[in-house]
């Protein structure tokens, strides 16, 4: 019945995580659209809070306290199931569907203004090449959806490779094994889920501010030193009991939210938002499609691997991630393109055109 469950849930999750993202990117004013899409892990992060907070409320009910903190999941999936009967369809969708009337309404509504003739016809004129592709799927492998592709699957992939879904998954764990009680360690769950959601904001001030770039490469340097100081303090002071003093375990939490904190306003976020920005309109739902399928692959296999390399690795583990997000940043200096302030019509032209790397497949 669990499993059964899990595969409902996952047929939920991935149809959530392709239209949301795409939807918000598609509604957004090109001067926002990175907060409004970073809205959709603002919220992600206040649900793995809150999930962290029901698990530590529920962990000393017994027998059935397991149950309650699956059956509480109830309440956001019917929240979202009647919001879906509220909103409209985005205009770019609309008008692709040969609805133009309903698609110039919506885009009024939107923006609050009756002038919207300019990114109409914007939207209009891409529709229109959008139409000519009869098959999104053979089109991936044209030069102009062959970047973000490749930049879309290649984020979620290095996203997962940070160790974060690793940590936030098995933090309880991961803090048992440092000598942290059971209930401790769902605390310390709860103060890492806060540090999540209060970074997300930072990345929604900025994002439209000092670009995706910078964001990333920041959180890279960040990241790494938070993990090879996690590395060098388990190696060289964890005692054959699995156990820290109180000092370093408390030094251990604060690196941790240190290394979430970055990721939180980096990696999370943009690992959303760029793909959904980046594809040509006739590949936009596919090229998407390729990168969150790969984002949830990714994890599965992370999660499933995860505490067999803690067992084996031990605190080498974080050594292994390190050396990950080093390939991480030398990844977005070499082949990611600022795309901040650009339409997401117009991305072939002035983003890969003009990319010292990618403008070779034109």
């Amino acid at each position: 019945m669990l499993i059964f469950g899990r595969i409902l849930f996952g047929i939920g999750v991935g149809f959530g995580n392709e239209t949301v993202p795409l939807f918000l990117t598609e509604v957004a004013p090109i001067q926002h659209r990175g907060a409004v899409n970073i809205m959709f892990q603002l919220f992600v992060t206040i649900g793995i809070f809150i999930a962290n907070f029901v698990n530590y409320g529920t962990s000393t009910i017994h027998p059935h306290g397991w149950r309650m903190s699956l059956g509480f999941a109830a309440i956001p999936a019917v929240i979202l199931f009647i919001g879906s009967f509220v909103i409209t369809d985005t205009p770019t969708s609309l008008v692709e569907r040969g609805n133009e009337e309903q698609g110039k309404a919506s885009l009024m509504k939107i923006r609050g203004v009756s002038d919207v003739e300019v990114e109409y016809e914007e939207i209009v004129a891409a529709c229109e090449q959008a139409k000519q592709v009869k098959h999104s799927l053979k089109n991936l492998l044209k030069p102009a959806s062959i970047p973000p592709l490749v930049i879309g699957v290649l984020l979620q992939i290095l996203q997962q490779f940070t160790g974060i879904n690793a940590i936030m998954f098995y933090a309880p764990v991961l803090f048992q094994t440092m000598g942290f009680k059971a209930n401790a360690s769902l605390l310390s769950s709860i103060i890492t889920g806060i540090v999540n959601v209060g970074s997300t904001f930072v990345s929604i001030y900025l994002v439209d501010k000092v670009g995706r770039r910078k964001l990333l490469l920041q959180a890279c340097c960040q990241m790494l030193i938070s993990q090879l100081a996690i590395g060098a303090i388990l190696v060289t002071s964890l005692s054959e009991t699995g156990t820290l003093n109180r000092t370093l375990a408390a030094i251990v939490v604060l690196l941790v939210c240190t290394y979430v904190m970055s990721f939180a306003w980096s990696w999370g976020p943009l690992g959303w938002l760029i793909p959904s920005e980046t594809f040509p309109l006739e590949t936009r739902t596919t090229g998407f499609a390729f990168a969150v399928s790969t984002n949830m692959l990714f994890t599965s296999i992370i999660a499933q691997l995860f505490l067999t390399m803690l067992c084996t690795m031990k605190a080498y583990i974080f050594f292994f991630f390190s050396g990950w997000i080093v390939v991480m940043g030398l990844f977005v200096f070499f082949f990611l393109p600022e795309t901040k302030g650009v339409p997401i019509d117009f991305m072939v032209e002035r983003v890969w055109m003009q990319h010292p790397i990618w403008k070779r497949l034109f």
